[in-house]
């Protein structure tokens, strides 16, 4: 080094000993450009850097440093500074690891340790738990840094401020701590890792289970963990306490088992593990080690069919290392069960400790803080199968499967015998558990435990039970002498197995099971508290000698008596005694047997016999409910619908009832309380155990019926038929269910079956009534009115055979006759008059005579001569005294007399509707008083508040809503209600609130027909006409039978129609719904004379001249009748109008005689006054009649009727004009030079008077046209051309001007001028459809298609279908690609327009090559 950089390294080291870091950066820069590669000038310049704040140069220049000399420390440390002032602490600490490293390799260890101190205060905090880990590693012996750091002196405990390096002196000098710091952090890292990766996991599609994905995770971190080998180092080291070396060798445990439990099967490594695992529990439990974790794994390994084949030495020795644990206490209450259950005293010392309480509660609680358990679900599991307990007893064995399948799963190592145990219990459970429901289930789980161990007692007798109850008694008898064999000497289960093989052998052999069963009574009289055993081995020796009957019958008696001085409380005894008492007693004793048959099944619920005998003993005496009690107590004692496995989902649907009598009881008990779902219940139940019984399926399909299903209930009742073909109750339930479901001709057949062979069957003439009228109703609803009204008189027919036949349902077949007689009231023409009249006239005979107060004075039957037609009036009438005197046949407290008088007042008010109002004050009276009687029996009936605010709709208004408030009051959901207050405010101008009814009434049945109606009624009286139209279009569209709405949508389409001002407007697509509307409407209302004369113009329109003449002359019959009644001056008015009309029909049709004597007869009904309707009328009739005299050839009268209309137009200029131009029309017809001279002249002298009077413009112009003269064209349509536009829109809102110029020059070949005038046009009005299509074929007359279909193109994709129709056919001429398709859809709009398929052909012809 020089001498120049010596000197200035100098001034460096001075300038920053003096804080001058500006002077050093100059120094030592100076130093730099002389000597590049020096390294003390490089620390120096970076010193200063990092001290004037330049971080990023100085970084720079200590990393050059490095680049230099990195053995050297001064470097290192320069840059560790500037990163612990920039806050760079991961730079930091690997600063520092080199820096100990340095200091390692020089063995300076207090500068190595006092920088791991301080990388050890870095880590701690500001890293992470795993760097802290890594940190603390350094201390150990496979530190690189440890041989350097195990030089340092011991610390000095007493002083340990002495040195600043005493916390690596004592991590040094004992490890320990360090230890137990890093498997603390280690456990809790590893613990975080596994949680946050199954978080991320767990959403993972198709992913495995969470239990697997655990084992997954563990499985990645616990193969690699070091945890083990840190557990091995502190059971290693010296200074480990026992204490601490008993935890960390558990921690050690239960590491490697969760590691043996992630393993595979299929690892080789599984098995080393498990290995291990084992040699450490069987070390622990073998010295006694107070680890209860391991105890738990060693005695959860044992594979032990029993609890005391675990060693009760061991299970005592638990109790002592751990006396206050949950599985300790349980052991402790199993001992003290087991002893106070079998009573031996014989057990040992370490079974009889004491336990403060009752052993079984103290199991259970013990249990619900171990359900994870093996033992203690095996412990639980049996001593609730000895309690009895079969239900508990299944869910806890079936617990613990699952705990062995998991086991075994982890594992890899079969528990055989605990497996066993396991199903031993399930099958005694499942046996004794309302046997034999759950045998199927049983017999499972006994076979696999017989194949296992063929000599297992509790598997045999199992066995034999299922056996015993299938009454298979040789295989059982077979089953309980092996058992017995195993157990000869044995009183519990041994002597019971001897005992059921005697009894199986007795079912076989009377005699030998008697003697075997003796010989068991033998052995049981020495044995003491085995009553119940007693008991039951005298009454199965009872019940031998019953089976041998004769006098044997006596001794079994004194066997059933000796068997309840045993036991007083053994049900099986007192049945038999009933039995014996009610059959073979002399003489029978029916009410001790009864006595008897109680006590048995107080006793026990399970006797059935006793139940059966009790039921039918009480349904004999009629006590409905004492037979329910006894059924449904009997179903409980069967186990109910789940078989005592509530839990299970499908329970109800899996098991046979035993007693399927008690089933029907109870449905039938359910039928009648109205209880359906229950009933159909308990009749499927029944029908399980015996799905051919007629009566079940019978009761089944009337609860399905009655519940509305009646899909289910035809099935059902179906299924009863066909077991029992000739019982008419079914055959007529199925009738009725096919009633209700709407099947009513099937139910007719059904009913008429009946009466083939019952003919006088009261019930079923009503139910054929009722489909007649129900049919009836159907009838005339869809249209078949003739139908409808032969099903009425039908109904009519079989009811007056019912009242013949049968006197206790006149009331019931009064008020369906009454019914049929309302509904044809509403008839005003009757197809089969003669039939209608017989009917009529029968019910008018019985009931004439037989007229009560009630209608006293209030009317009297219209006189009904045969020359005389039946009217809807006559069977009004005959309805009323119907009603009438259905009041009077029934009880006058019985309960449907409100419904009577409501019925009554109905009809009359019918019938006060057709009467003259100054004679129906007394009936209107009556029928009020009727409503008001039949309200005050039935105040919340809203029928009956609805029919009151009828009766005052007009009259009493007030009184009428009061009525019809009461009615939503009683139900706010009434749709009726609703609709008829909207309507009542309706008729009195109230128009908000008629809205706010008629948006409830919709609200709440979107398909009421009235509220639609009345809505567009509404909108007529705002002025808002196509709001109504489209209301009323909506309204006929519906279901509901309203004509009145099909009359007024009609009427209002014709209205439109004939008001549209559209140019050549498509009348057929718009006329077309109101034409079918109005067919419906006359199969309903075939003598409406304005609907007739409606239908008439309709067809007219529609080209249909000759109906339409059929049509009005109907009306004008009608109204001819109608003025012959009343002389009313609007029926006059209404005739001469249909005349009038039916007159220019005829003339269309060519008939000119017809047309003028129809326009004669108008005329010379006129009166002669100055209204303005009459003033039309006498102008189109004199103008009509002018017509025909010219199509006839009387040009004399044709002239005189013209000037006759001409002078009754006067001073009209609209009236005159219209005249005027017919006349100049008529007159060029003539086609002599002198009449079209003289048209046009008249013509234009009108224009001259009126020039706004399009329609002689237009003519004139049509004149000029024909005759090809300019001139005139020019002077016609001068005056309007020059108008504004909007004034001559104004004017000829049909555009027929453009249209006659048009046509002008395209008659003189000048298209273009054609096309201009009409593009001129288009341009002015660009929405108008018409005229973009005139334009279009303009264009393509002269074969521009491009134009065309640029001006086709632009119109909105949206218009509506008649929109559609007029553009689709010059669109396929138009349009360059798919114009085969367009033309396709044209015709399947419209296929009945010949243009479209001569476009479809001429495309085609294009397109084909």
């Amino acid at each position: 080094m020089s001498s120049f950089a010596k000197s200035k390294l100098k001034a460096a080291r001075d300038a920053i000993g003096k804080k001058n870091y500006e002077q050093a950066r100059e120094a030592a820069t100076q130093v730099l450009d002389y000597e590049p590669d020096n390294y003390t000038a490089h620390v120096f310049l970076g010193l200063a850097l990092l001290e004037l704040g330049q971080h990023e140069k100085s970084e720079q220049l200590y990393r050059k440093a490095i680049e230099l000399k990195d053995d050297q420390v001064l470097a290192w440390q320069g840059i560790a500074k500037l990163y612990e002032q920039t806050h760079r602490w991961n730079d930091l600490a690997d600063t520092l690891e080199h820096i100990m490293q340095i200091f390692a390799n020089n063995d300076d260890a207090m500068k190595c340790a006092e920088t791991l101190q301080k990388f050890m205060d870095v880590r701690r905090e500001h890293g992470s738990r795993r760097e802290v880990i890594q940190a603390l590693f350094l201390y150990l012996p496979d530190s690189s840094l440890y041989p350097v750091l195990s030089s340092l002196p011991p610390p000095d405990a007493t002083n340990p401020t002495s040195t600043s390096i005493f916390p690596t002196q004592s991590a040094m000098h004992n490890s320990l701590v360090v230890y137990e710091e890093l498997i603390s952090l280690t456990e809790r890292e590893e613990e975080m890792f596994i949680k946050s990766e199954f978080d991320k996991r767990r959403t993972r599609l198709g992913g495995p289970k969470p239990e697997q994905l655990k084992k997954d995770i563990g499985l990645e971190v616990w193969r690699s963990s070091k945890l083990p080998a840190l557990y091995n180092d502190i059971l290693n080291h010296p200074s480990t306490s026992d204490e601490l070396r008993r935890a960390t060798e558990s921690k050690l445990i239960r590491y490697k088992q969760q590691l043996f439990f992630a393993l595979p099967s299929t690892d080789p490594e599984k098995c080393q593990v498990g290995t291990q695992v084992d040699d450490m529990v069987h070390g622990i439990v073998t010295i006694g080690i107070p680890d209860e974790f391991a105890w738990c794994v060693w005695l959860e390994g044992r594979d032990c069919d029993t609890i005391e084949g675990l060693g009760l030495a061991y299970l005592k020795q638990f109790i002592e290392l751990f006396p206050t644990s949950p599985l300790a206490l349980m052991l402790k209450g199993y001992f003290a069960y087991s002893r106070a259950a079998h009573g031996d005293e014989e057990l040992t010392e370490e079974q009889t400790l004491t336990v403060d309480g009752d052993p079984y509660d103290i199991i259970l609680d013990a249990f619900s803080t171990l359900p994870d358990l093996l033992l203690a679900n095996m412990i639980t599991a049996r001593v609730h199968l000895q309690e009895l307990e079969y239900t508990d007893a299944i869910k806890v064995a079936e617990s613990g499967l699952e705990l062995v399948r998991r086991y075994e799963s982890n594992t890899a190592r079969e528990l055989r015998e605990v497996r066993k145990a396991f199903h031993v219990i399930l099958a005694t459970s499942f046996v004794h558990l309302f046997p034999p429901k759950h045998h199927p289930r049983a017999l499972y789980f006994l076979n696999d435990v017989l194949k296992q161990d063929p000599t297992n007692v509790d598997g045999l007798m199992g066995k034999g039970y299922i056996f015993q109850h299938a009454e298979k008694w040789q295989e059982a008898e077979m089953l309980f002498a092996q058992a017995a064999k195993q157990l000869p000497d044995d009183m519990d289960k041994g002597l019971q197995a001897k005992e059921e093989s005697a009894w199986c052998l007795s079912r076989v052999q009377v005699d030998a099971g008697a003697v075997a069963l003796k010989e068991v009574f033998e052995t049981l009289e020495d044995v003491e508290d085995r009553d119940i055993d007693k008991a039951r081995c005298l009454w199965r020796i009872g019940r031998c000698y019953w089976d041998l009957r004769g006098e044997s019958r006596e001794e079994a008696f004194k066997y059933f008596i000796t068997s309840l001085k045993h036991n007083r409380e053994y049900a099986p005894a007192y049945t038999s005694l009933g039995v014996y008492y009610s059959e073979h007693a002399s003489p029978p004793d029916p009410t001790r047997a009864s006595k008897c048959f109680q006590k048995a099944f107080e006793l026990d619920a399970r006797e059935a016999e006793a139940a059966r005998r009790l039921a039918e003993g009480f349904a004999d005496e009629r006590e409905w409910d004492l037979v329910e009690v006894v059924a449904r107590r009997t179903i409980d004692g069967e186990g109910g619908m789940g078989a005592g496995m509530e839990g299970d989902g499908a329970a109800s649907g899996k098991y046979l009832p035993t007693n399927a009598w008690a089933w029907k009881a109870l449905g039938v008990v359910e039928l009648t309380r109205r209880n359906y779902p229950e009933s159909i219940k308990a009749f499927q139940v029944a029908l399980r155990a015996d799905v051919d019984d007629q009566l079940s399926w019978l009761r089944l399909g009337e609860a399905y019926s009655k519940a509305g299903r009646h899909v289910a209930a035809l099935r059902a009742l179906g299924r009863a038929h066909e077991l029992q073909p000739d019982d008419w109750m079914c055959t007529y339930f199925i009738g009725e269910v096919q009633r209700q479901a709407g099947r009513l001709t099937e139910a007719l057949a059904s009913f008429q079956s009946i009466l083939d062979i019952r003919p006088t069957e009261a019930g079923v003439l009503l139910s054929i009534a009722q489909t007649h009228i129900d049919l009836a109703r159907h009838e005339r609803f869809i249209g078949f009115v003739a139908r409808a009204e032969q099903s009425f008189v039908s109904c009519i027919d079989v009811m007056l055979v019912a009242i013949q036949e049968s006197s206790g349902y006149r009331g019931v077949a009064w008020k369906i006759a009454a019914d049929a007689l309302f509904e044809l009231s509403a008839f005003t023409v009757f197809a089969d008059e003669s039939n209608v009249r017989t009917a009529v006239t029968v019910v008018r005979e019985l009931v004439q005579d037989q007229s009560s107060a009630r209608l006293a004075g209030l009317f009297k039957f219209t006189a009904l001569s045969p020359n005389d037609p039946i009217t809807g009036l006559n069977a009004l009438e005959a309805a009323v005294a119907a009603y009438d005197y259905r009041i009077t046949v029934g009880s006058p407290d019985e309960a449907a007399l409100p419904s009577s008088l409501y019925d009554l007042a109905v009809a009359l008010h019918g019938w006060i509707l057709k009467q003259p109002p100054d004679t129906i004050q007394q009936a209107s009276e009556a029928a009020n008083s009727f409503l008001v009687q039949a309200l005050q029996k039935e105040p919340g009936n809203a029928r009956f508040w609805i029919a009151l605010g009828d009766l005052h709709f007009v009259h009493k208004p007030k009184l009428s809503q009061h009525a019809y408030i009461k009615a939503l009051e009683a139900d706010n959901k009434n749709v009726v209600a609703w609709t008829k207050i909207g309507l009542l405010y309706l008729y009195h101008n109230d128009m908000e609130l008629a809205t706010q009814a008629f948006m409830k009434a919709q609200t709440l049945d979107p398909d009421d027909t009235l509220a639609w109606i009345g809505q567009a009624l509404i909108a007529t009286a705002n002025g808002h006409e196509a709001e109504a139209r489209t209301l009323l279009e909506h309204a006929v569209n519906m279901t509901a039978d309203v004509p009145v709405a099909d009359l007024q949508f009609a009427w209002r389409a014709l209205v439109a129609v004939n008001g549209s001002n559209t140019a050549r407007a498509p009348t057929t697509d718009r006329l077309l719904p109101a034409f079918f509307v109005l067919g419906r409407y006359f199969q309903r209302c075939p003598a409406d004379a304005c609907g007739l004369h409606v239908f008439g113009l309709i067809c007219e329109h529609l080209g249909k001249l000759e109906q339409g003449v059929e049509y009005i002359n109907r009306a004008i019959s009608l109204l001819e009748a109608a003025y012959e009644e009343k002389e009313d001056p609007i029926v006059e008015r209404q005739f001469i109008i249909a005349h009038t009309n039916l007159a220019r029909l005829r003339l269309g049709l060519g008939d000119y005689e017809g047309s003028l004597a129809s326009f004669e007869n108008a005329l010379g009904l006129l009166p002669e006054d100055a209204e303005r309707e009459t003033q039309i009328l006498r102008v189109q009739a004199q103008y009509g009649s002018g017509m025909a005299s010219f199509k006839m050839g009387d040009l004399q009268a044709t002239m005189t009727a013209f000037q006759a209309a001409l002078e009754s137009a006067a001073d009209d200029l609209v009236l005159r004009g219209q005249v005027t131009v017919l006349l100049a029309q008529t007159m060029w017809a003539i086609r002599t030079p002198e009449f079209r001279e003289s048209a046009k002249g008249l013509l234009l002298d009108c224009i001259t008077s009126d020039p706004e009077n399009l329609m002689a413009i237009n003519t004139l112009a049509g004149m000029g046209i024909l005759t090809e003269d300019d001139g005139l064209v020019d002077a016609a349509l001068s005056e309007i051309l020059l108008l504004p536009i909007e004034q001559r829109h104004e004017l000829d809102p049909r555009r027929d001007v453009t249209y006659l110029l048009v046509q002008h020059y395209l008659g003189l070949g000048d298209s273009v001028r054609a096309t201009k005038i009409a593009q001129k046009a288009l341009h002015v009005e660009p929405s108008n459809l018409q005229l973009r299509h005139e334009v279009a074929s303009l264009l393509l007359r002269r074969g521009d298609r491009d134009a065309a279909w640029a001006i086709l193109g632009s119109v909105a994709p949206n218009q509506n279908i008649v929109e559609e129709k007029t553009t689709l056919a010059l669109s396929a001429l138009a349009q360059p690609v798919q114009s085969q398709r367009s033309a396709q859809k044209a015709i399947m709009l419209d296929p009945g327009q010949l243009r479209n398929w001569q476009t479809l052909a001429y495309v085609r012809a294009q397109e084909a090559p």
